[in-house]
């Protein structure tokens, strides 16, 4: 008997907001302080830079959403621009980006968890497999429910940064008793280095922008919901970014933030005592679960479209009688699992940051090729004309191509061969389908 029809559009404009703003916020500003503590003031130029990318990126995939507003996102666009092959290899670059990450932010959740129980530090890999499994479970059993649970924790999520802000503003106004760790500004300090690597690195915490473009099938009235959730949303999580995770980064000890699992309990330890840090770890741990929650949801959505275009496997599209990719999220879930045991030796600080970056790796090649999508469909006649997409699209690609060089060597090897590695799926199912055609 066939699948049913999955239900439509049982995403509205606050699922979707809380889907793009949720996905962004997840693990990148609670963990990155950690990382961006040793370049100072760097820090705050990449954040800059990865903000006003990202924005135009955002931009970019409003304008394509409100065009041609398909379930698959990057996939549907650069199938439009492109045909099927380059879309393909998009689509399977962002799934991979996807579930990997999936692996980063439920082990960004069981770093949270340490502060409560310090033994997870050391063996974090069984917790955050075990997370990702239950938000499998819960995303499998219904639509609406994963939609619930990812509104609920985007709020919650908001408040650990919010008195991280309150604070900063505090300690700048010289309203704490605790005296501050003085970092000057110093010009000759800021290098092009330092802020390519901290560009890199704070891509990661951008990551997710998008999201809402990916079910939109779900989506009430996609055209105008999605193109508004994902520019809201962005700009939203990007200065909550900028004020947040500089003034952790700047405000803790460097020596302190750059060895803390908890960067952000840790800050507000230091100014207001270890009541409320333990309070913001357990925020900050919902806060990832969220995101897991939220990513699982994404992965799930990327192998139907492919399977409904005959570019996947038939039988991994089908859902459930409630509309669910049941099989997606099992295959996905199961590629994370190996993906977190495969580099289990490990130390969690390691991990979270060479999986963040193989996931904004993968991620880049489909803004990458979604910026030159919107290129080519303006130049085609295919969308309208538009100097500000046109602009957009432009530094977009710039801006992917140098995050791409930032990300360095060793994430960049990890992603080429990942990306490779859906190639021979593309060959076989392009074969099989070249011999049902001779069989009519």
């Amino acid at each position: 008997m066939p699948s049913p029809s999955p239900p439509r559009r049982v995403f509205g404009f606050w699922i979707c907001l809380a889907l793009v703003i949720g996905n962004m916020i997840g693990s990148g500003v609670f963990l990155m302080p950690r990382e961006l503590a040793p370049y100072g003031w760097n820090a705050i130029f990449g954040w800059m830079v990865t903000i006003g990318g990202a924005l135009c990126l955002a931009y970019v995939f409003a304008m394509l959403a409100r065009r041609f507003p398909r379930a698959g996102g990057p996939y549907a666009f650069c199938r439009e621009a492109f045909g099927p092959a380059p879309g393909f290899a998009v689509a399977w670059s962002y799934w991979i980006s996807v579930w990997t990450a999936v692996a980063t932010i439920a082990l960004a959740a069981v770093s949270y968890l340490s502060h409560f129980l310090p033994a997870l530090a050391a063996q974090p890999v069984l917790p955050a497999i075990g997370f990702v499994w239950t938000f499998t479970l819960i995303n499998s059993l219904s639509l609406r429910g994963a939609g619930g649970v990812q509104l609920v924790t985007t709020v919650l999520k908001v408040l650990p940064l919010a008195a991280a802000i309150i604070l900063t503003l505090l300690i700048s106004a010289g309203g704490s008793s605790t005296p501050a760790p003085s970092v000057p500004f110093r010009a000759e300090d800021i290098s092009f280095a330092s802020v390519t690597a901290t560009a890199a690195l704070t891509l990661w915490a951008m990551v997710g922008f998008e999201s809402a473009t990916i079910p939109a099938g779900h989506v009430e009235n996609p055209e105008r919901t999605i193109p508004r959730a994902t520019i809201i949303g962005t700009l939203t999580a990007g200065i909550i970014y900028l004020v947040a995770c500089s003034g952790v980064a700047l405000l803790l000890p460097a020596e302190q933030a750059a060895q803390s699992n908890a960067p952000f309990a840790d800050f507000i330890g230091r100014y207001w005592g270890e009541g409320p840090a333990s309070l913001v770890a357990l925020f900050a741990t919902i806060s990832a679960l969220g995101a897991v929650n939220g990513w699982v949801l994404i992965q799930g959505e990327m192998p139907p479209a492919l399977a409904r275009d005959g570019v996947f496997p038939a039988w991994i599209g089908k859902a459930s009688r409630g509309g669910v990719p049941v099989r997606a999220h099992l295959v996905s879930s199961g590629l994370v699992t190996l993906l977190i045991l495969s580099n289990q030796s490990r130390s969690m600080g390691d991990l979270f940051v060479f999986m963040a970056l193989v996931s904004t790796l993968a991620s880049l090649v489909a803004y990458l090729a979604c910026a030159l999508a919107a290129l080519r469909l303006q130049g085609s006649g295919r969308m309208d004309r538009s100097p500000l997409l046109i602009a957009a699209a432009g530094i977009g690609t710039l801006y992917s191509l140098w995050a791409i060089y930032g990300a360095g060597l060793e994430p960049t090897l990890w992603g080429a061969g990942l990306l490779m590695s859906g190639f021979p799926i593309y060959l076989l199912m392009r074969r099989n389908h070249r011999g049902e055609a001779a069989a009519v």
